[in-house]
């Protein structure tokens, strides 16, 4: 009877639509293409690198690039964009280096941090805002107040707070952004949580003696779900967005590997007569950004039934 009460009132799977919703949606199906490409992209990328790296063949690294990201040929420094050949569509850098390639070089590192920065916070912040809003009393005063400072203070500062005195390496900003990126989560999970709990099935549960965790994770997490997913879609976009501003700051390079935001910044030195060099990573950058919000504010309007099935 509890079962089957939940899956009448949960909103995370019984709406099987949602998917065949958006891609119907011409906004949202390109933010699906431009999220999902770069995704794609990043795993077959990424997956090359690392093998590149544990096997010293340093050209698996590159294998579907244009070109070697790596090499320099000063008799072709600060070429413009031609269309002479794929390495050349974007032009080069001060040092010979195909643009191009080393942008694909660099989106592993972007995607990397974005899922592992939204996941982190969707678990810490689900923990903690689940658990204040089931619990209440002392416990979620405590957890709340800790939430509302770290979002008092912009979270680009307390990155950067955080990350110098790790030495502001890859690692360092990884850790930096995981730190302070969940309380938005655990404000969603907290106030999802004060809703659901009052539910019948929730209740009947409680009086039946369900296994805690299974009251945790099936009936408050489940059903607190869909409009993280939206967010979280959102936030993907921020993250990067985020990472690649340390990046134009020089926080978080890890020399001599190519990061889109640090690509964008050097260029700015070259501006106006160079525009390429600082134009195409930073347009990168914005498209990536612009797929995810689009899939993430189209997805709140699916769950919101502002789009109709």
């Amino acid at each position: 009877m509890i079962d089957k009460t939940m899956t009448e009132t949960k909103t995370t799977f019984n709406k099987v639509g949602y998917f065949g919703t958006l891609i119907k949606d011409k906004s949202a199906l390109i933010g699906i293409v431009i999220a999902g490409a770069f995704l794609i992209w990043s795993l077959i990328q990424g997956i090359l690198e690392n093998l590149a790296s544990y096997t010293g063949y340093s050209r698996l690294g590159y294998l579907l690039l244009p070109s070697n990201p790596f090499a320099t040929n000063f008799s072709q420094r600060l070429a413009p964009p031609s269309f002479s050949s794929l390495s050349m569509v974007f032009g080069t850098n001060d040092l010979g280096e195909s643009i191009v390639s080393r942008m694909l070089y660099a989106m592993p590192r972007d995607a990397l941090v974005s899922v592992i920065v939204v996941f982190s916070a969707i678990v810490i912040g689900a923990l903690l805002g689940i658990i204040s809003g089931y619990r209440g009393g002392w416990l979620e005063n405590i957890i709340m107040r800790i939430t509302d400072a770290f979002l008092s203070i912009p979270a680009l500062i307390l990155v950067i707070a955080i990350s110098i005195p790790l030495k502001a390496g890859f690692d360092a900003v990884i850790i930096a952004l995981s730190i302070v990126w969940w309380p938005t989560y655990a404000r969603f999970f907290r106030a999802q949580t004060l809703r659901v709990k009052e539910m019948d099935y929730v209740q009947a549960a409680r009086i039946n003696g369900v296994n805690p965790f299974n009251i945790f994770f099936k009936y408050l997490f489940l059903n607190s779900v869909d409009p993280i997913i939206a967010y979280a879609a959102l936030d993907f976009g921020n993250v990067i967005l985020t990472y690649s501003t340390l990046a134009f700051l020089g926080i978080g390079l890890t020399i001599p590997i190519p990061e889109l935001g640090a690509m964008a910044s050097t260029g700015l030195s070259y501006l106006p007569a160079d525009w390429w060099y600082s134009l195409f990573p930073s347009i990168t950058i914005l498209i990536i950004v612009v797929g995810f919000v689009l899939v993430g504010d189209r997805y709140q309007d699916v769950i919101n039934n502002r789009i109709d099935y």
